[in-house]
């Protein structure tokens, strides 16, 4: 049986290359997700298909700032009237500044929580039992916070851009954890996958003694192949199929505290993030 598409966001970074190159040989017609496709993309395209002479490619630009970007790229793929078999929010940032976006969101706040949640809301409808939603997140949701300033800010008081990192994926595990309980029933899986500390560009504090740390700490963190090995189980492993809810680190599921399983505000950053985006939420037409 043919099997039906996979898109995959942040598809030309470090861990996405290698997704996108796992799912290809596992068979998927890929769609990588950039935001900037204009270089590296295509280089990397043509790399997984000198050594894949049946893959099947397609590179679409999506920029997680803007909520206009996200809708559009649903538009297209909507409009086709194609079946999503996976989705892999895998593209993240950890900002160096403070900025905000067109839509009023601070830019980590965007990039890594209302876009992919965003994008997800409006391709369920390409979804059908058996698709699998896998959303990258980060050990940093351990020191999360959803504080009142959350979305205009990343949280409350001056910018620093750990915390709101980590307040940015304890939103993404919240959002997983009742996506899926929402999915249940139609058998649409969602899981989140926690790459651990991997050996990027992003790992930089922009401080003077930042040579000194890649010197002493880089060569002892994991690479991108090691990082993106749990959502590329989380997507592929037949084991998982009616698995849904959980979070996964070293292909294993990764205890939850209390904390988080009991979460008071799961419901209600729900209930919020879809007032905030209700603009963007109309159904998308096929005619």
């Amino acid at each position: 049986m043919e099997k039906k598409l996979a898109i995959i966001t942040g598809a030309d970074g470090g861990m996405g290359q290698v997704i996108t190159k796992a799912l290809v040989q596992a068979g998927y017609p890929v769609i990588m997700a950039c935001k900037n496709p204009e270089k590296a993309a295509y280089i990397i395209k043509a790399k997984i298909e000198a050594i894949y002479k049946d893959a099947i490619i397609e590179i679409e630009p999506i920029n997680l700032l803007s909520l206009q970007s996200v809708r559009q790229f649903a538009e297209r793929f909507i409009r086709k009237k194609r079946a999503l078999e996976l989705l892999i929010n895998n593209a993240g940032v950890l900002s160096t500044g403070f900025g905000k976006t067109e839509n009023g969101f601070e830019e980590t706040v965007s990039v890594n929580y209302v876009g992919p949640y965003l994008l997800t809301r409006l391709l369920l409808p390409s979804m059908q039992a058996g698709s699998r939603i896998v959303n990258t997140v980060s050990c940093t949701y351990a020191i999360g916070k959803i504080e009142p300033e959350f979305f205009e800010k990343g949280r409350n008081g001056s910018f620093f851009r750990i915390p709101i990192y980590g307040n940015t994926k304890l939103a993404l595990l919240l959002f997983t954890r009742e996506l899926a309980s929402r999915l249940w029933e139609k058998g649409i899986t969602a899981n989140a996958a926690d790459p651990g500390i991997v050996n990027t560009p992003m790992i930089t504090m922009q401080q003077w003694f930042d040579p000194l740390t890649d010197i002493l700490f880089r060569p002892f963190i994991k690479t991108a192949e090691q990082g993106a090995a749990t959502a590329i189980h989380l997507a592929l492993s037949p084991d998982l199929a009616l698995v849904s809810g959980c979070c996964y680190a070293n292909c294993k599921p990764k205890h939850l505290p209390d904390r988080i399983l009991q979460h008071p505000q799961q419901k209600t950053l729900w209930d919020e993030t879809e007032q905030r985006i209700q603009p963007f939420l109309t159904t998308i037409t096929t005619d």
